[in-house]
């Protein structure tokens, strides 16, 4: 009989998450390394974490189960955080942007899925397994592989499929949390590149001062007026979700929360101009920045790396070819068309998370490297849209092209 695992409760991990980023923070003090590449902190410690937990159940047989509630809280919130810095003229700025981005990502999916099939055939899997190992696990993360797996295995009578997509899914975590940082690095050392001037703040940056805002410190006030309009935006985000999904429409729950933000915070400050708002106060960016490394802390240090084993062959060469072929795609193909400049570095390092792994992770590489050499706003409003919104209405379609094959 199968051991009884060891289960986390949701508290527990919430702590422990904690305790992971402040660990990756004493890695990347001690590891010049980890600085020098813009390694996140929660990537850091959560994979260590994650390591400890697979040493856990060698030696006890018995896996380790985490109550990660909170973690999908969090990232609804970080995302509304993102919608409420949004400003309209980067919006505006945005949408030609908006548009190419979605052409490469859409256009190099069709790349994924074929080196996914390819790899399954070589180790003589049915080309069907190979939808595991590409983009229903790669662009489509722990979640599409999962919904998917019982398909693949039921329908095509591929036994264990659900294990390889979301085996697949987690080294596919790894490369990008540990790829994006040192392909900025190479671009901008490449390139000589730097923030350009009409960007002085980052969408996360300290206060307008002549709003009364007192730069660079987190008063009382601002911290309670962000959680308020944050909880409204979730509020109205999650309305909007269930009647989209009573007319069919499947999406994360965090889009519609970061399309809320970014019309509230456009459209509020003009209709009521006396109402202090609290986009762009540290008290934003503390809470944006807390969110975002619980949970990404919570979704490394959750990673079940004794899963891999079992399809060590066809694993081991996908996610090798596929880092293989999305870095060459990222510096050849990304980087030139998204303009061959800082924001173009920033937009390759969470490309990564596009194409690797999850929109978080994304989000995190490019968190890590506008801390490191300065902000990039229309960055974080372009790719969670594209990444978010629309692959995965395209990612659906080519898996059932890529099914039939």
């Amino acid at each position: 009989m199968t051991p009884d695992p060891i289960t986390i409760g949701g508290f527990a991990a919430f702590t422990i998450a904690i305790v992971v980023y402040f660990s990756g923070v004493k890695l990347t003090a001690a590891i010049p390394f980890l600085r020098a590449y813009s390694i996140p902190e929660p990537v850091s410690g959560g994979l260590l974490a994650a390591f400890l937990a697979w040493g856990v159940v060698a030696l006890t047989g018995r896996e380790v189960s985490w109550d990660l509630g909170a973690r999908d809280f969090l990232l609804v919130y970080f995302f509304t955080t993102v919608g409420l810095s949004a400003r309209l003229s980067d919006l505006i700025k945005g949408g030609p942007v908006l548009a190419l981005m979605l052409v490469l990502t859409v256009g190099y999916m069709v790349v994924q899925a074929g080196i996914g099939i390819a790899s399954a055939l070589a180790f003589g899997l049915p080309s069907q397994a190979g939808v595991m190992l590409g983009t229903a696990a790669l662009i489509g993360g722990h979640g599409t592989a999962i919904a998917w797996g019982p398909v693949v295995q039921d329908t095509y009578g591929v036994p264990g499929s659900a294990e390889l997509g979301i085996a697949m899914a987690t080294l596919g975590l790894i490369s990008a949390s540990l790829l994006g940082g040192p392909i900025a690095r190479f671009l901008i050392s490449r390139h000589k590149l730097a923030v350009p001037d009409e960007d002085p703040e980052s969408f996360a940056a300290a206060a307008v001062s002549e709003e009364g805002h007192i730069p660079g410190r987190v008063t009382n006030g601002d911290f309670m007026r962000s959680i308020l309009w944050i909880n409204i935006c979730v509020a109205i985000g999650a309305a909007v979700h269930e009647a989209l999904s009573e007319l069919g429409v499947r999406l994360p729950l965090f889009v519609p929360c970061l399309l809320t933000g970014i019309v509230v915070s456009n459209a509020v400050p003009r209709i009521l101009p006396k109402v202090e708002w609290p986009a762009g106060t540290p008290a934003m960016g503390l809470i944006q920045e807390f969110s975002l490394s619980v949970f990404l802390s919570m979704s490394l240090m959750s990673m079940e790396l004794w899963t891999l084993a079992a399809h060590a062959g066809p694993l081991a060469l996908a996610i090798v070819l596929q880092s293989v072929a999305a870095t060459a795609f990222i510096l050849l193909v990304v980087f030139r068309a998204m303009g061959r400049d800082y924001f173009a570095a920033v937009v390759a390092s969470g490309f990564t998370g596009v194409t690797l792994g999850a929109t978080p992770t994304a989000i995190a590489n490019m968190t890590a490297v506008t801390q490191r050499y300065g902000p990039s706003p229309l960055a974080f409003i372009v790719l969670p849209l594209v990444s978010a919104f629309f692959v995965d209405i395209a990612n659906a379609l080519i898996i059932k092209v890529a099914l039939g094959f």
